[in-house]
C-alpha cells in the first residue's frame, strides 16, 4: 500500500515507508549522507608534507633531517666505508693465511716446524695488513665517488667508473706513470662490472 504524497523515507527495520519523521530520532537520511561525501559539505583533504599518494606521513623533526644530512655526507660515507674496508680486509687477510702453507715459518730456517704462537702472530699481521689497504681503498673510492655525483648532479654508472679511474690511478701512480694509467683503467673496469651487476 502506497504511502500518502509528500517526503518519505525508510526507517531502519520496517520494510514500508513511513512519513516524514523529524532529525534527531536516531534515523539516517541519505541525503545528508551524500552531502558529506560528494556535496558541499565534503571536507578536502588535508595533505601533510611528506605524504605520498594520500598516505600520511609524520613531518620529519629537525633532528631528523640534521641526522639525513649527515649520513648523506661524503665524510660520513667515506668513514663508512673504510670501517667496512677494515673489516672485510681483516677477514680476507686472515682466511689467505690460513690456506698458505707457508705461515709462520722462518726463512732462515726453513726446516724447522713454526709454533702455533708464530703462525697467530703472521696471520694477524697479515689481516692488519690487508685490513689497511682496504679501509685506504674503500675510503679513498667512496669520497671520491660522492664528490663526482656531488659535481655532477647525477646518479649513474659513469660516477663509479670516473671514481674507479681516480682511485686506481692514485694508487698505481706511487710506481710510476705506466703503473698510474693501468691502475686508472683496471680500477674502472671493476668498478663497471660491479656497478652493472649491482644495479
Amino acid at each position: 500500500m502506497a504511502a500518502p504524497g509528500g517526503s518519505s523515507m525508510m526507517t531502519p527495520g520496517i520494510g514500508v515507508q513511513s512519513p516524514h519523521i523529524p532529525p534527531g530520532d536516531g534515523t539516517l537520511q541519505y541525503s545528508m549522507i551524500l552531502e558529506h561525501l560528494v556535496g558541499e559539505k565534503r571536507r578536502p583533504k588535508e595533505m601533510i608534507p611528506g605524504g605520498l599518494g594520500g598516505v600520511l606521513t609524520p613531518i620529519k623533526s629537525d633532528e631528523q633531517k640534521m641526522m639525513e644530512r649527515v649520513m648523506e655526507s661524503c665524510a660520513f660515507k667515506a668513514a663508512l666505508a673504510c670501517v667496512g674496508g677494515f673489516v672485510l680486509g681483516g677477514a680476507f687477510g686472515v682466511f689467505t693465511a690460513g690456506i698458505d702453507t707457508n705461515v709462520g715459518f722462518d726463512p732462515k730456517d726453513p726446516y724447522r716446524t713454526p709454533t702455533a704462537k708464530e703462525v697467530l702472530k703472521d696471520m694477524g699481521q697479515r689481516g692488519m695488513s690487508y685490513a689497511k689497504n682496504f679501509a685506504i681503498v674503500g675510503a679513498m673510492f667512496s669520497c671520491t665517488e660522492c664528490l663526482v655525483e656531488s659535481y655532477r648532479g647525477k646518479s649513474d654508472w659513469k660516477n663509479s667508473v670516473i671514481s674507479g679511474c681516480i682511485t686506481g690511478g692514485a694508487i698505481g701512480f706511487r710506481a710510476g706513470l705506466k703503473a698510474g694509467a693501468i691502475g686508472c683503467g683496471g680500477f674502472a673496469a671493476f668498478s663497471a662490472v660491479i656497478d652493472y651487476y649491482l644495479r
